[in-house]
């Protein structure tokens, strides 16, 4: 989904991206790396101190992503080519300190029985493989270091549904003490879909200073 500019403000403002290595899994056309560059400028920051990792399944919105970024003078790491986030994860082994994410909604085609003993899910039940809603959770959350933030998309059935474990997932992010808050939005703010969404703000660090 193409993310409003007013959306992706919100999500760059919600976690301050000012310092730390940052990642978008499903970085599309690279907007929430532009305006990430937008705020730590805004703030006096140096671009050295925000390295910048993304990937995108899309070959031409990969293509376009690294564009958008090269005519911007932003060096980034979008992986050699484009590639599927669950199933070839470019960025296996690094932790980030923040992620910005708006994952196409409740994917039902992303071939997660083959990923039911994945890493990204210990500690908590497998993601339905008939919805992708919570593995992005769980992706995000797997590649966060100890003091990281992140800020994602959700559609609103994320905070409410019970079905396939994706309850028990929410209650166990919630006792993990991972959720900073949530925060809904309207609807009719997507150009391709009339239906709500909500930010989950994820964090690391709740029970320590910042």
């Amino acid at each position: 989904f193409y993310t409003p500019r007013s959306v992706v403000r919100t999500l760059v403002e919600l976690i301050e991206p000012l310092q730390g290595r940052i990642y978008d899994p499903c970085c599309g056309s690279g907007g929430m790396f532009v305006q990430s560059v937008r705020f730590l400028e805004s703030h006096g920051g140096k671009l050295a101190d925000v390295p910048i990792y993304g990937q995108e399944v899309n070959s031409t919105t990969w293509r376009l992503g690294r564009m958008t970024l090269a005519i911007r003078g932003i060096s980034a790491d979008l992986g050699d080519k484009h590639a599927d986030t669950f199933h070839e994860d470019l960025h296996r082994n690094q932790k980030f300190d923040y992620v910005l994410a708006n994952p196409p909604f409740n994917i039902s085609d992303w071939s997660g029985e083959l990923l039911a003993e994945d890493a990204r899910w210990k500690g908590y039940p497998t993601p339905s493989s008939s919805n992708a809603n919570f593995a992005w959770i769980l992706h995000i959350v797997h590649h966060l270091t100890e003091r990281g933030s992140a800020a994602v998309v959700m559609a609103n059935g994320s905070m409410s549904s019970m079905t396939n474990g994706e309850g028990e997932i929410r209650q166990k992010l919630v006792e993990d003490d991972l959720v900073d808050c949530m925060v809904a939005l309207p609807g009719q703010l997507f150009y391709n879909t009339q239906i709500p969404v909500c930010i989950w703000v994820l964090a690391k660090h709740r029970k320590g200073t910042k």
